[in-house]
């Protein structure tokens, strides 16, 4: 399996960036070819207490190829538009792949 994951700091307005982020943004990123699983977190702490990160979110793809495939297609393409007009200066984005143990 192979992640894009995106990490997002704490925002400003938390109403108005759940408001597009839930939306208008996840409802793109859903509609990507080969996109397996979505899987949001909120962020709600860390062991030392406040955490400067509010959401996580893994976008779960069958292998590296099928992610490359889906970041190349028209709806990838438009998702990766759309974080960055609302949320560029918050996230930061990493693909990862999984380790059997």
């Amino acid at each position: 399996m192979a992640k894009v994951i995106a990490l997002y700091k704490q925002p400003q307005d938390k109403e108005k960036f759940d408001e597009h982020y839930f939306k208008v943004h996840a409802p793109l990123t859903e509609k990507i070819p080969g996109l397996r699983e979505m899987n949001v977190t909120k962020i709600v702490g860390s062991p030392m207490g406040k955490s400067e990160f509010y959401l996580l979110c893994e976008m779960v793809y069958d292998d590296m190829d099928a992610l490359q495939t889906a970041m190349r297609t028209d709806e990838g393409k438009a998702s990766g538009k759309d974080v960055m007009q609302f949320a560029g200066d918050l996230v930061t984005l990493m693909i990862g792949e999984e380790v059997d143990g």
